[in-house]
């Protein structure tokens, strides 16, 4: 029998786009929904495409030479897409959709006549791409004070969020010109991974960015109102993901304070959710921060126990900074999901592999202890 990771990738690479009218090659096909009103699109995004790319690159090391060579494969077409996410005007900002002409929500009826529905670039988009591709230096310079103009304070202050953190020189999710500005701890850990990643030196506004992730865990908010947190992904084990992976990567020192409250939180919902993608992801945190927790039985797992599981949302009235509209963002009504079956595989053998490195470490521990 093949090896459970060698499974995944080839379960990933069969979900690949091989072209046709909906998806180019290479992308993974994705859907847009709202169950409550019985919506449901295809949607040629490149979101999930790139994070399972960035998360693939990320565990191909610890592959066998085969799984390797289809790893790169499978990356190497999703990365020929990315031209046609870039800026429309040519820079090196990314966008969830097409863009030259603007192709937002694709294959609907009615949003993607209208200019007002059309999405500014956003960092989130821009940091997997970036993570994903060989950079210059000059152009992660750039992008860092791309990132400067558009943060908290930079051309205005930011609204939709509690009064401590309105002056918080925080990166904004959006690039665009007039857009409002936002803060979401998943997409802050996110462009922070990358920054980490490209080792330029910290400023102001990547310090406020880590505080703004350290306040809201101290704070619990993370876990009572995530959706004030994080709008793009307003669950708290999506929160607890993205965080993890950050400092398990980096250790930042800003957030040393908040990470064994982190491990208690996440034990706790671990223990007590219902979801299997759920249990995947939070184990994953959990394996990543040095816990050891029982493991989650993947090698079982069908395309069935991805039922009900939401990685990434758009609240339709979240940039409407009218108070009364921001109360009723919250509402499920006004929620957009978008799900993708490939995303879901890459996340079984993203847990797969950590799994596999947390039983070697064990392993050599043991062995010197004897």
């Amino acid at each position: 029998m093949k090896p459970l990771l060698q499974r995944f990738i080839e379960k990933i690479e069969s979900l690949q786009s091989k072209g046709d009218q909906l998806f180019p090659p290479g992308i993974f096909p994705a859907k847009r929904t709202n169950p409550l009103i019985g919506y449901q699109r295809p949607d040629t995004t490149i979101f999930f495409s790139a994070i399972s790319c960035f998360t693939l690159k990320s565990i191909r090391k610890n592959a066998d030479r085969q799984t390797q060579e289809l790893i790169d494969s499978i990356c190497n077409k999703i990365i020929a897409n990315y031209p046609d996410f870039r800026n429309k005007d040519g820079l090196a900002t990314y966008n969830f959709w097409k863009t030259k002409p603007s192709r937002h929500f694709p294959n609907g009826h009615i949003f993607h006549r209208y200019e007002h529905f059309r999405i500014p670039d956003d960092i989130d988009d821009t940091a997997f791409i970036y993570l994903t591709t060989e950079r210059s230096k000059e152009e992660l310079v750039w992008l860092k004070e791309k990132l400067a103009m558009h943060s908290n304070g930079a051309k205005q202050w930011i609204r939709n969020t509690y009064p401590e953190y309105r002056r918080l020189k925080a990166y904004s999710t959006w690039f665009g010109k007039n857009m409002y500005v936002e803060f979401d701890v998943c997409v802050l850990s996110n462009m922070l991974y990358c920054l980490f990643d490209s080792q330029l030196p910290l400023n102001e506004h990547d310090e406020a960015s880590l505080e703004y992730i350290r306040s809201v865990i101290a704070t619990d908010r993370y876990r009572q109102v995530p959706f004030r947190c994080a709008h793009q992904y307003p669950r708290t084990p999506l929160i607890i993901y993205h965080v993890a992976r950050l400092i398990a990567a980096f250790s930042p020192p800003a957030l040393e304070s908040v990470k064994a409250k982190l491990i208690r939180d996440t034990q706790h919902l671990l223990s007590t959710t219902t979801s299997d993608m759920d249990k995947v992801i939070l184990s994953t945190a959990l394996l990543r921060l040095g816990e050891k927790p029982a493991r989650v039985p993947v090698e079982n797992f069908t395309a069935k126990n991805f039922d009900g599981f939401v990685f990434f949302i758009a609240g339709l009235l979240t940039a409407y900074e009218n108070p009364l509209l921001y109360k009723l963002s919250v509402l499920p009504l006004f929620h957009m999901y978008w799900l993708c079956e490939a995303h879901c595989w890459t996340l079984l053998a993203e847990y797969e592999t950590v799994w596999a490195i947390s039983e070697n470490v064990n392993a050599v521990t043991e062995t010197k202890q004897y």
